[in-house]
């Protein structure tokens, strides 16, 4: 059965690669903040989780794992808050990137920037914000094109986004 699906990633050329364009200054936006790449990584997944897109979960658990991210850590992410592997930095951070890509109501996203404030400053809680934007981005772009993850599929294998680069935060 075919799919009535257009993979918009290679549609609309421009559209997909000013979106990398996105990526890449955010991941500059990201280090300029002081923001780790675990926890870039960290945050991609988190985000990737919630919006249930496999193919972002398999790019950005390998990416994790490679910046010697444990698999412990990985492996507990969906329940970060009932557990003491995350610093209270890390939490603040998640805490921002779920309340970014779950939309609650206002009292709530405000109350999360509250406590995000407490632990990043005005640099990294943007930063954060972005990165958890950027991740919901390409998760919908994946999803909306049907990015498959092939079984026993190596980092070299996978059905990426065919674009010139790899489109990650």
């Amino acid at each position: 059965m075919s799919s009535s699906r257009v993979p918009i990633d290679k549609q609309s050329r421009n559209a997909y690669l000013a979106q990398i364009n996105v990526a890449k200054a955010v991941r500059k936006t990201g280090q300029d903040a002081g923001i780790d790449r675990t926890l870039v990584e960290l945050i991609n997944i988190r985000v990737s989780q919630i919006n249930g897109c496999a193919y972002c979960l398999d790019v950005h658990v390998r990416d994790a794992v490679a910046q010697g991210e444990s698999a412990q850590r990985i492996t507990v992410l969906p329940a970060w808050r009932d557990t003491s592997l995350f610093t209270a930095f890390e939490r603040a951070a998640l805490a921002l990137a779920e309340s970014v890509t779950t939309l609650p109501d206002a009292r709530t996203q405000e109350q999360d920037y509250l406590d995000a404030r407490a632990h990043l400053n005005p640099d990294q809680l943007s930063a954060v914000c972005w990165i958890a934007i950027t991740m919901n981005a390409f998760n919908r772009i994946s999803i909306v094109s049907r990015h498959p993850v092939r079984p026993g599929a190596d980092a070299g294998d996978r059905q990426r986004p065919a674009s010139v680069e790899r489109a990650t935060v």
